[in-house]
């Protein structure tokens, strides 16, 4: 586990953006981070949202469902774990486990639109709720502090994603509400919430983002303001190398850019064999580490893998009847024994 003062700053690299993984439900699950780690590791990895009411209220069952989801590998780190939540108190019991269970870095999703989550006061829903949002941000900084109070060290650092705002653009007020609290990372997805992924993300906003901590942040060290991470439409490693040059931004988030593409941050891409076969290994893995997961789950990747090569509008048809990891391996090594690959 790293320290809070090094954490992020040893992560910068001279004229590149730190390159992180992008929280998303039912998608980046342990079983697809292990394959990125393994194929394409980015700088540093965040695991799908995990509820704070849910880890600290549901029963023993429940409970253990959502554990699942912030299991990792030694392979994933540096990994981040994402809680949502509008309630402080369990927001810190929460960030507290996360810090027991050896995570990196804590971050706070502000920015989800699901309907059932904004019902919670979270999620983008926290937008509407800006002092609501400080209290939960410094509840988590509390239970991310290492127990040991002259040990700066084992503090986690607490980071914030988030959007534009909610109806409209709202940056100006919105961001300088979040940096007042510090958190050492504020990840915007250049949209709002209302526009969802209808629009192109502006990136220009984002740009905006890293003039606003500027200046707010003017009386702070460089090493010690709060770095940007700018999110949206970025689906290849020079896309991010122009957004980072064009905003000045710290790092880029990738989501969507990443399915059916666990190399993707290796800026290499595979023979097609290679890439069904990491297919396969996608599948057992799901299988192995998410058995409580219906393994239709997988099929939102077979989408991804299988395009853009003879045969695969085919095959895909043929995978999106499987039922389990063997049923995959089946089809793909049938397809490759009868192709010319």
């Amino acid at each position: 586990m790293l320290g809070i003062n090094m954490f992020w700053q040893q992560l910068k690299k001279p004229n590149q953006p730190i390159l992180v993984l992008a929280p998303m439900a039912d998608v980046t699950d342990p079983a697809f981070r292990t394959v990125i780690a393994k194929y394409g590791k980015p700088d540093v990895m965040w695991t799908e949202f995990v509820s704070s009411d849910g880890l600290c209220l549901a029963p023993e069952d429940g409970r253990k469902k959502l554990l699942k989801d912030l299991e990792y590998s030694e392979i994933e780190r540096p990994i981040v774990a994402q809680i949502f939540g509008s309630n402080p108190e369990n927001m810190k019991k929460t960030a507290q486990l996360c810090r027991e269970l050896g995570f990196d870095g804590i971050d706070i999703n502000m920015g989800c639109p699901d309907r059932s989550i904004e019902k919670q006061k979270s999620g983008s829903a926290m937008m509407k709720y800006p002092d609501l949002a400080q209290e939960v941000i410094h509840a988590v900084m509390e239970g991310a502090r290492s127990n040991n109070s002259t040990d700066k060290a084992g503090d986690l650092p607490v980071s914030v994603k988030t959007r534009l705002g909610y109806n409209q653009d709202e940056l100006e007020e919105w961001l300088p509400k979040i940096l007042e609290t510090k958190p050492a990372v504020v990840t915007l997805h250049a949209r709002t919430r209302k526009e969802m992924s209808k629009v192109p993300a502006r990136w220009e906003r984002i740009k905006r983002a890293v003039e606003i901590r500027d200046e707010f942040q003017k009386d702070l060290a460089p090493e010690d303001r709060t770095l940007i991470f700018g999110n949206g439409d970025v689906v290849t490693l020079e896309q991010a190398q122009e957004k980072y040059n064009e905003t000045g931004c710290d790092g880029v988030m990738i989501g969507k850019g990443i399915f059916g593409k666990p190399w993707f941050f290796s800026g290499e891409t595979p023979d097609l064999e290679t890439r069904l076969k990491i297919l396969i290994e996608h599948s057992e893995l799901f299988s192995e580490i998410l058995g409580h997961k219906s393994f239709a789950v997988m099929k939102k990747h077979f989408k991804a893998y299988i395009d853009g090569f003879p045969g695969a509008k085919e095959l895909r048809m043929e995978l999106m009847e499987t039922e389990d990891a063997a049923g995959v391996r089946k089809i793909i090594e049938d397809f490759l024994d009868k192709s010319s690959i």
